[in-house]
């Protein structure tokens, strides 16, 4: 309906300017002056093509820090812009203004993995004539390292604990628990699993991450877009938080909370506001790192567990690549599994005696890794 005013409106407008024309002319015809005019108006206000763009291609793929070359052609009627403006993630990185049309994005601005934008928009006489979006892939420039894992200690684990978020503060362990009738936040003592303290969610809830920002904790749900921040000393209310997205995992980076919703995306959220500062998107150098799951910062890295796997992605929260992999394949024995047993899911670190703790969804275990080669 829309297409159809505005093709109205045209048509309407070029009879107005027919009728200007005649009626200043007299007769058709007769005056060359007003058709040089109307001719004039309407290539005026027409767009024009004025350029192809030879590069990048389509969904090209480049390695991080690698520069960008964009490479403009001129257009099947052999026209050229004047000028020409290059855009890259949404930012104006040039604009070329002759021959050679040509130009690279430097690394300092491919700085981070993820899809990426590029637009070139052309000019003439100083009016925009036409653009050309492309979409490109942004890789890691490292394969990331593959390691593995040796157990110092098992600790008991509440089998009925479908955990999804864990983290360690001052000599105790905070896990949040999921599932509707069965989402909690906990206090828990390492090293009996015994539960201090325990605040059950409505029964409509499904419980994600969590993590610890100052003096109070994070949790966030699943599909319900609400979150919650509680004192840590008492798990009492302070208030709720909203986001557009799916909660998953949850862990605080320098002044940040960062979340994951099973993509390959991490959002950093104000923590006051709980507005979406940046997003970052995971990927190593091959594909998009997706299924991120439960989140922990240790020492300048983001781990995440990926989802129905035994992996864990080491991430760097600047660029968004992967520097390594951890898998835990087998930390679980057989003969401890269940048919109600889910995925490894829970990193939490004691950053004081430098120790990592990992479980998973209904483990009947909590263990304590070192990382080998």
């Amino acid at each position: 309906m829309l297409i159809k005013y505005l093709k109205y409106l045209g048509s309407v407008s070029f009879m107005l300017i027919l009728t200007w024309i005649l009626s200043c002319s007299g007769r058709t015809g007769k005056h060359s002056n007003g058709s040089e005019e109307l001719k004039k108006m309407i290539e005026e206000e027409a767009p024009v093509r004025l350029m192809t763009l030879i590069e990048p291609e389509e969904n090209a793929e480049f390695k991080l820090n690698n520069p960008i070359k964009v490479v403009i052609g001129e257009a099947p009627n052999g026209r050229m812009p004047d000028s020409a403006a290059i855009y890259f993630d949404g930012k104006l990185v040039t604009t070329l203004k002759a021959a050679p049309w040509e130009f690279a994005i430097y690394p300092s601005l491919t700085g981070q993995t993820g899809r990426k934008s590029l637009k070139v928009t052309a000019f003439k006489e100083g009016k925009l004539r036409n653009s050309i979006t492309r979409f490109m892939i942004i890789l890691s420039d490292i394969a990331p390292k593959k390691y593995g894992y040796k157990i110092v200690h098992t600790y008991p684990h509440d089998r009925d604990a479908f955990t999804q978020g864990l983290f360690y503060d001052n000599g105790v362990l905070f896990e949040g628990t999921g599932q509707e009738a069965g989402s909690s936040i906990r206090e828990v003592e390492l090293e009996t699993g015994n539960i201090r303290r325990q605040l059950n969610l409505e029964s409509s809830l499904f419980g994600e991450g969590i993590t610890l920002y100052g003096d109070r904790i994070y949790q966030v749900t699943w599909e319900n877009k609400v979150g919650f921040v509680y004192e840590k000393s008492t798990f009492n209310l302070i208030k709720k938080l909203y986001y557009a997205t799916q909660g998953w995992g949850l862990t605080t980076v320098n002044d940040h909370i960062v979340m994951s919703d099973g993509s390959s995306v991490l959002y950093f959220f104000d923590p006051e506001m709980f507005t979406v500062i940046s997003r970052l998107e995971v990927y190593d150098n091959e594909k998009k790192v997706d299924q991120l799951n439960e989140l922990e910062y240790i020492n300048g890295e983001i781990w995440a567990n990926i989802w129905q796997t035994d992996l864990i992605a080491r991430i760097d929260p600047v660029s968004g690549k992967v520097n390594s992999y951890i898998d835990l394949k087998g930390i679980l024995p057989d003969k401890e599994k269940k048919p109600e047993t889910d995925v490894l899911n829970g990193i939490a670190y004691d950053a004081q005696g430098n120790r990592i703790f990992v479980t998973g969804k209904k483990w009947p275990k909590l263990y304590e890794i070192k990382i080998t080669e």
